[in-house]
């Protein structure tokens, strides 16, 4: 067994909730003492440049999460003006972009995951997406965990879909088969200029929460696959490069397009880096 193997393995005997719950209330903790300790080491350890930050004072912020989701100064994060252009969701790399095949996504060399299955297993959802395309980004603990607005979208539907919380790096999506569509999520569906539009916030280990700006925190919230409809009287309307959520710790964000809706800027590929507002494809409708 080599050491990735054993990294994988290590995941399936971890008490992944439990330690992801005791972490979450550590991030909490508004204790000076526990808080700037925690924030000092995060800094120190994954080199987090503070200079981004509107408030760059690592320590003036009430605790671990809120430092953790740090709003950033906008004119560093230009939202693409391009015509039919569709923005990055978020800061990262991308961890695999392409088409969806015969209704499962790539998600490393040789592993793949049922499109059904990561929609919570709703099938006329995903039948939306057959055909069409897929973008996974990856968000590593140093980066801005803040997910913005592809296009500008109506909210349709939320689902919120309980499971495991493995890591999300990439030596586990190589180890660990159908990891995003094992992990717990939130689908946000929304009506686009290039029709639907998923946004998929996949949690993972040590991520306290999900939130999304219309609703607040979303994980964890039930055993149970949990769903809200949008109609006319609770409408939701996003422009393109606003934000739609966020992570407490961070994670992954997938957004799904329908068949011949779009195209994906093609010197993308897996390990590419991103920055949220950065032209990630273009709109054919």
């Amino acid at each position: 067994m080599n050491k990735d193997q054993l990294f994988a393995f290590a995941q399936h005997i971890t008490p992944q909730k439990l330690l992801s719950r005791c972490i979450g209330r550590i991030a909490e903790c508004e204790t000076d003492f526990v808080k700037d300790t925690f924030i000092k080491h995060f800094v120190s350890k994954y080199k987090v440049d503070m200079s981004e930050a509107i408030e760059n004072n690592p320590f003036a912020y009430r605790n671990f999460n809120d430092f953790f989701t740090r709003a950033i100064k906008p004119e560093l994060r230009p939202i693409t003006e391009e015509k039919n252009a569709i923005a990055c969701p978020a800061d990262g790399a991308v961890s695999q972009i392409g088409d969806i095949e015969y209704g499962t996504i790539m998600q490393a060399k040789g592993h793949s995951y049922s499109l059904t299955t990561l929609l919570g297993g709703d099938a006329d959802l995903s039948n939306r997406f057959l055909g069409g395309k897929f973008a996974t980004i990856y968000l590593s603990p140093k980066d801005y965990h803040r997910v913005h607005m592809p296009l500008d979208g109506k909210l349709i539907k939320m689902i919120h879909i309980p499971g495991k919380l493995f890591s999300v790096n990439k030596v586990t999506a190589e180890q660990i088969p159908s990891v995003f569509a094992k992990n717990e999520r939130t689908v946000c569906l929304f009506d686009t200029e290039a029709g639907p539009m998923a946004v998929i916030l996949v949690g993972a280990m040590i991520v306290a929460s999900i939130e999304t700006i219309w609703a607040g925190q979303v994980t964890p919230f039930s055993k149970h696959v949990m769903t809200w409809d949008y109609d006319q009287l609770n409408q939701v309307n996003l422009k393109k490069g606003e934000e739609m959520g966020r992570f407490k710790l961070g994670s992954t964000a997938i957004v799904l397009f329908g068949k011949d809706a779009i195209n994906w800027e093609a010197s993308l590929a897996a390990d590419t880096p991103t920055s949220m507002g950065m032209q990630l494809g273009t709109t054919t409708i």
